[in-house]
């Protein structure tokens, strides 16, 4: 078990197609603001200044098919039809948040359920952007991977915005010889915009186990203008942040290759632990995070997961 109390070394603007449906046709944030200004003169009792979500997939295993049996969601958080780019045996869901952004008062709550020999995929279509507001926003992930399934969580980036209170809650239980392939990125403030991570909060824990045993136990906590933002035994003035953390144990030579991966404006390195890979790095800009992590993977998931790294197009567009 391994425990980190430092900073380490779950959605696109766009509308994107829903089914049948389009998300552009659920009411943007802005039409929710303007309705409330609209119903200023309510009693206090019936407006509540948040916007909650909730997503909850399950997938089964039919043949030679992993195939969703399970989308139940409420408010603004859909998951895009389901796709088979690597064949019948990976299902690839693209998880959309149509309002672009969350914000104070906001909760979204995702979980995702790997039956027994499934494998699947959960990316997004763009960077989640948590913007800044009094109040605290609250993101729940909970993911369960069952024995002989594979799970890739792939999401792109996080950006929290100057003034923005993030906090976010992840638990992964996995069960049996369940494996599991996770990253996160989180850029703090937007230094294109000139703009520094000077005030607002992010927290993050993140649990993994694997039959009731925690395997990882991390908390995080920045505050803007926090000292570690610019200490060399923190961020050391970089915006952006990535872990990657796989199950399974790699071979000396290879190890040392993904070590030897370089990308400018990248500092990363990685520690093999019993039964689990983690991987970190700082960057000057989240594309490069992405990149690196990208890099890593398309070398870690042949040897640890037995699949060629096949790239969602989305990461594309």
């Amino acid at each position: 078990m391994l425990h980190r109390d430092w900073p380490p070394v779950h959605v696109g603007a766009k509308a994107h197609r829903i089914g049948s449906g389009h998300a552009s046709c659920l009411p943007t944030r802005s039409t929710i603001l303007r309705n409330r200004c609209l119903n200023m003169n309510l009693p206090a009792a019936l407006f509540t200044p948040s916007w909650p979500a909730e997503l909850e997939l399950a997938y089964a295993r039919h043949g030679e098919r992993t195939t969703p049996v399970r989308r139940r969601h409420l408010g603004p958080l859909r998951v895009q039809k389901h796709l088979y780019a690597e064949g019948p045996e990976v299902c690839q869901h693209i998880i959309v948040h149509p309002p672009g952004g969350i914000a104070g008062g906001d909760r979204l709550d995702i979980s995702a359920h790997a039956g027994e020999n499934t494998w699947v995929q959960l990316t997004s279509p763009g960077a989640a952007k948590w913007y800044r507001a009094a109040g605290v926003a609250h993101q729940d992930l909970r993911l369960r991977v069952d024995p002989g399934a594979t799970l890739e969580w792939l999401p792109q980036e996080t950006i929290i915005y100057a003034g923005a209170q993030a906090e976010l809650h992840t638990q992964i239980d996995l069960h049996g010889d369940a494996r599991l392939f996770y990253w996160d990125i989180v850029a703090l403030g937007r230094p294109a915009a000139g703009e520094r991570f000077a005030s607002g909060h992010f927290q993050a824990a993140l649990d993994i186990r694997r039959d009731g045993k925690l395997l990882w136990h991390e908390r995080q906590r920045v505050t803007g203008d926090d000292g570690l933002l610019d200490s060399s035994i923190g961020l050391d003035g970089q915006p952006v942040f990535a872990t990657l953390l796989v199950s399974g144990e790699l071979d000396a030579e290879l190890l040392e290759r993904c070590r030897e991966l370089t990308i400018e404006g990248v500092r990363g390195d990685l520690s093999q632990l019993a039964g689990l890979l983690v991987a970190r790095c700082l960057a000057s800009e989240a594309l490069k995070a992405r990149a690196w992590l990208i890099a890593l993977w398309r070398l870690l998931r042949p040897a640890l997961l037995g699949r060629e790294a096949v790239p969602p197009r989305i990461w594309s567009t």
